[in-house]
């Protein structure tokens, strides 16, 4: 038998087996995947990442239109605090906003952000552990993320951010956004980052006044992120330690302090959900 034909008999042989995918028949079996049922529940949460690609797929076909993008830092925050302070609160705020909103969903918290010059360091960049990216970086990310999920079918996608410094970087993405897409379906809202709004409801609501002690650190955000891990503000160290206060103010009982963390969190998602509707309005 001659090679040509044992290579031809080997084809065939081949192919009939199906073990021969062609571009045709790969796009076949990929239409086909991608309008599979659901094998299992889905999930009851509103963070992309801890969904699967079919929950979101089913997510947005039942209405789901609004991507929510947290962004946070990796920062120093004085003696006691952890590095992710904003991160932490916004696993709290995030999911309270999308669950108020009922047709959002949260896209992953974006952690690096633009905290200091990294080399000569300025800024937190001075201090041991802060992460720093450059302004340009921070908004490419910002945009590609945005577009990632506008290409998914998300309508509505929304910039919110826990720290100053990503405030400018978070419109210029949403600018750049619609000005691409044609509409104002990016929205930064300012409003959630309302610290003097914050501190003025804990005044009014509880009677606690802060005194600064120099840190970057208070105690209205310490009672937010103690409301959702009390670890990440070294709550059994500091009472060990008898440092447990933060600008005269007592985290002790750490059940007031939780108290006054999830009523904050309340009022800030509250005013954050009317802004973005307002927004929407538009």
């Amino acid at each position: 038998m001659s090679r040509f034909r044992i290579l031809v008999i080997s084809f065939v042989t081949f192919s009939f087996m199906g073990g021969l995918v062609t571009p045709a028949s790969a796009q076949i079996e990929l239409e086909d995947e991608l309008v599979m049922e659901r094998p299992i529940p889905a999930l009851n949460t509103i963070w992309i990442e801890e969904m699967t690609w079919i929950e979101i797929r089913d997510a947005l076909a039942e209405g789901k239109r609004t991507a929510i993008v947290p962004t946070g830092g990796i920062e120093q925050n004085g003696p006691y605090v952890a590095m992710g302070k904003h991160n932490y609160v916004l696993e709290g705020m995030c999911e309270r906003i999308a669950r108020m909103l009922g047709d959002a969903l949260c896209a992953p918290i974006i952690k690096l952000v633009p905290e200091g010059g990294i080399n000569p360091p300025t800024g937190h960049m001075r201090y041991s552990g802060t992460l720093s990216v450059r302004q340009e970086t921070f908004e490419a990310m910002l945009e590609d993320v945005g577009r990632s999920l506008h290409q998914h079918g998300f309508e509505w996608i929304v910039f919110i951010g826990d720290s100053g410094g990503n405030q400018t970087g978070m419109q210029n993405a949403a600018n750049l956004l619609n000005e691409e897409w044609g509409t104002e379906k990016a929205l930064f809202i300012p409003e959630f980052y309302d610290n003097a709004g914050v501190q003025l409801h804990m005044e009014e609501t509880f009677g606690i006044f802060e005194e600064s002690e120099g840190w970057h650190d208070n105690y209205w955000l310490s009672a937010m992120q103690a409301a959702v891990d009390p670890e990440t503000v070294r709550y059994e160290e500091r009472v060990q330690s008898g440092r447990a206060s933060i600008n005269g103010v007592s985290l002790v009982p750490l059940g007031r302090t939780i108290a006054v963390g999830e009523e904050l969190m309340r009022w800030r998602t509250d005013q954050t959900v009317a802004a973005i509707l307002t927004a929407m309005e538009r």
